[in-house]
Order: structure tokens, then sequence, then C-alpha cells
């Protein structure tokens, strides 16, 4: 779970205009987060089914969110894979 401070400074860093606070970029960064705090956690807990799933679902949903900046804006789409440090299909 990340921090209202950290959420604060992700939204900084990924706004693409002064009110953004809900942009595709924004929600794929502040779900990269997310999944690498739960990959920690899985790697000191693996039986953590639990967590597990909700990880699981927080891919998917990312990866959705992906596709459909991909289909909107393919330059969006590499600016923000490239930021986060994603690996390209």
């Amino acid at each position: 779970m990340l921090t209202p401070e950290e959420k604060e400074k992700i939204i900084k860093k990924y706004k693409t205009n002064e009110t953004d606070t809900g942009s595709t970029e924004i929600q794929i960064a502040l779900l990269s987060e997310e999944i690498k705090g739960l990959l920690s956690h899985l790697k000191e807990h693996p039986k953590d089914v639990h967590s597990k799933r909700g990880l699981l679902k927080m891919v998917s949903k990312r990866r959705k969110l992906l596709k459909y900046l991909k289909k909107e804006s393919v330059r969006r789409h590499n600016s923000i894979v490239k930021k986060v440090g994603l690996k390209k299909k």
C-alpha cells in the first residue's frame, strides 16, 4: 500500500497538466509502484495467496490500461513504458 505522500510524488512526476490526477499514465505509474511493493512482500511470504491474487488483479488492470493507451496514442504508450521501466512486448 502506498502512502499518500508517495502517491503525491508519483502524481507530480507523471502528470500531463496542472490539474491532472487520474490520467492513464498516472494510473499505470501508481499500479506499477504498488506491484513492486507486493512483489517484495511475496518474496518474503511466498504462501500469501490473498496478496498474490491481488497482485494478479493489479497486473491485469495495468495491462488493460497499457492496451488502451497504445490504442489511443502510441507515443504516450511508449513514453510511459520507458519512464516506468516496463518491458516491451
